[in-house]
């Protein structure tokens, strides 16, 4: 069985937004970007990102991408879709949205870091939720993933326990059949600290 492999926040690139609105930093896309081809950076049929934002403004557009959003540091955004506004905390549940619908963005009480889950529609499916202490996330797809912002414990059925330290993100390419469990927090540290499990389905293996 092929174990998981450990990105640290802190070793990915800042880029800037494709509005210039912000900052993101790439953790993985899948397919691989080829970085000596710019034209492979828009090929990805998954992309798992952790955003900076330190000012109101609206989100850069998707089209054709399922999005989900998730607040990883700070009080939270507030996002506008037309008429309808949704509050987004540490607390919150993963929104789920239209990456063509760009909507505007207010932050709460400062600046935020933010998970982000980018689905291409026509290429596959994916989940994001989020991971609490003793429940299980089970998963056969071929992309499996955890983004943590506290260090933790986490099993895989019988294998050894695995330490995930704090924003990083641990992946599990190898396609087998899963059921994954955090076992526990490495050090104490406030509930509000939260961790998110993450897969993707493609229609189709890319060549």
């Amino acid at each position: 069985m092929t174990e998981p492999t450990l990105i640290r926040l802190a070793q990915a690139a800042v880029q800037p937004w494709r509005n210039g609105g912000g900052n993101t930093r790439e953790l993985f896309t899948w397919p691989a970007n080829d970085r000596k081809d710019p034209a492979s950076a828009e090929a990805w049929q998954l992309r798992i990102s952790v955003a900076d934002i330190a000012a109101d403004g609206p989100f850069s557009a998707f089209p054709g991408v399922d999005r989900w959003f998730a607040v990883a540091k700070g009080e939270g955004v507030a996002l506008q879709f037309g008429a309808a506004t949704h509050r987004v905390t540490p607390r919150s549940e993963p929104l789920v949205f239209d990456g063509a619908e760009a909507p505007g963005c207010q932050l709460l009480n400062g600046a935020t870091r933010d998970l982000n889950l980018m689905c291409r529609r026509d290429a596959g499916t994916g989940r994001m939720v989020t991971a609490r202490i003793a429940q299980s996330f089970t998963s056969s797809a071929p992309v499996q993933a955890l983004f943590t912002t506290a260090a933790l414990i986490v099993q895989a059925g019988g294998q050894a326990p695995l330490s995930v330290p704090a924003w990083c993100l641990m992946l599990h390419t190898g396609g087998d059949r899963r059921q994954w469990q955090v076992l526990s927090r490495q050090v104490a540290g406030p509930q509000a600290s939260p961790a998110w499990w993450m897969d993707f389905q493609p229609h189709a293996q890319p060549a």
